[in-house]
């Protein structure tokens, strides 16, 4: 095989990889949006529900208007919730396990290690360990069908040294730092959000209580139902769990990273074992956090 015909084969595999992630992008981002549109459905049902019961004694068609909406926003909980559920979450993570799998076969090829080092037909091998991947997923190609390949080039790695410029220095600064500083973030407003209920939920439960003012009553108990909620949204997305998982996962990098620069003898033996524990590191924390996806 010619350089330009490795180079085409190599191309075609990473537009094939291309394709498998944002399948899996757009497969999470519905699971994310029904979670998400369920949770704003609950605590509309619990709101719209403790309103209809305070409006009906003095206006029982605003009540009424309240009452079937509440119904409504409770009815399709269940219905929405549906396209976040274990079937969907589970064909997510074996679309973005193919995808990490692809993308770790081609940085593995171009860095020409591993079974790539002793091969002169990388691009050949490379199709051949490319369609075994996909094979372990052949029945997701509903969800890959219509999915077209992002138009990027090749990753510029040709050897040891720009695969650790490009591939292990770039996952430390390029996405799993910020990517645990998000999830700080996130975690950050739900604390809020929680101390802000909770607060709202204390004054309302006094004022009921020193005032006699009955009807605040009822809107503790939907200041707590909300706070419960949106915990259990983030418990759901773990958040605190990924957060965990992206910084413990850029220190094991960085660690690689300072003992390749403080080695004096660089060997190919050396520079393969390099790449073999970056990938397996990276492959480690997919398979962790997607594992903690799906599972209570």
């Amino acid at each position: 095989m010619t350089a330009i015909q490795e180079h085409s084969a190599t191309a075609k595999v990473w537009d094939q990889q291309s394709v498998w992630s944002r399948s899996a992008d757009q497969l999470k981002k519905s699971v994310e949006g029904a979670r998400t549109a369920s949770l704003a459905l609950g605590i509309a049902a619990a709101v719209l529900g403790t309103a209809a019961a305070q409006t009906m004694g003095w206006s029982p068609t605003v009540g009424t208007v309240l009452a079937f909406a509440a119904a409504c926003a409770a009815g399709a909980v269940p219905v929405v919730a549906q396209r976040g559920g274990p079937g969907r979450l589970n064909d997510w993570t074996r679309l973005r396990a193919v995808s990490e799998a692809l993308k770790a076969e081609v940085y593995t090829c171009l860095a020409g290690v591993g079974p790539y080092r002793a091969t002169a037909d990388t691009g050949a091998l490379l199709a051949e360990r490319s369609r075994a991947y996909r094979g372990d997923g052949g029945d997701l190609v509903r969800y890959t069908a219509e999915v077209t390949a992002k138009v990027r080039p090749l990753p510029p790695v040709t050897d040891i040294d720009s695969y650790v410029e490009h591939r292990l220095r770039r996952q430390i600064d390029s996405y799993y730092r910020p990517k645990a500083r998000w999830m700080t973030r996130r975690l950050r407003v739900v604390g809020w959000i929680e101390a802000v209920l909770g607060g709202v939920g204390a004054v309302l439960a006094a004022a009921a209580g020193a005032f006699s003012i009955g009807w605040l009553a009822g809107w503790v108990a939907v200041a707590a139902s909300v706070s419960v909620a949106v915990i259990a949204h983030a418990v759901a997305q773990r958040y605190a769990y990924q957060q965990l998982e992206f910084m413990r996962t850029a220190e094991e990098l960085e660690r690689l990273l300072e003992r390749w620069e403080a080695d004096d003898v660089r060997t190919p033996e050396r520079a393969e074992a390099l790449v073999a524990e970056c990938e397996h590191v990276i492959s480690i924390q997919n398979e962790a956090w997607m594992i903690r996806w799906t599972v209570g």
